[in-house]
């Protein structure tokens, strides 16, 4: 079950990013080109929301089932387990919280300008969080 559940993790995690960084771009695009925000966008953007959630889903299951999860946190000298067991986990938490909370404060902003400006700037830190903190030399 471990096999099928990290594979899954790492193969999900190719779908979560492409979704946000689309939803990065686009908010990129429609904020530097003063575009309209229209429902296209809220869905870009709530697709890289959905993405990145199941992907948090999928790496909770995989946290408590994995070898390298929960049974090593602690082991702060070896770089791959703290990698894994706490540096991972908690900054794509974090990640993902900045994110959420970028979804969450579009919904009360009427102007288009100020709904990319908030996608760009929360989807962008959390994106930029997720990739700094991927395990490149473990992933699939």
């Amino acid at each position: 079950m471990y096999d099928f559940i990290q594979k899954f993790h790492s193969g999900w995690a190719y779908i979560a990013l492409v979704l946000l960084v689309v939803a990065v771009l686009n908010a990129v695009i429609g904020f530097m080109g003063k575009k309209e925000f229209t429902a296209k966008d809220r869905k870009i953007a709530i697709f890289g929301l959905i993405g990145i959630h199941t992907q948090l889903l999928i790496g909770l299951i995989l946290y408590f089932v994995s070898p390298m999860g929960m049974s090593s946190l602690g082991q702060m000298a070896d770089k791959t387990l703290r990698l894994t067991s706490l540096e991972h986990p908690l900054i794509n938490i974090i990640a993902i919280a900045l994110i959420t909370i970028g979804w969450s404060k579009h919904k009360k902003l009427t102007t288009s300008e100020s709904k990319f400006k908030t996608f760009t700037i929360f989807y962008g830190l959390g994106l930029l969080l997720i990739l700094s903190r991927i395990p490149w030399s473990m992933w699939l």
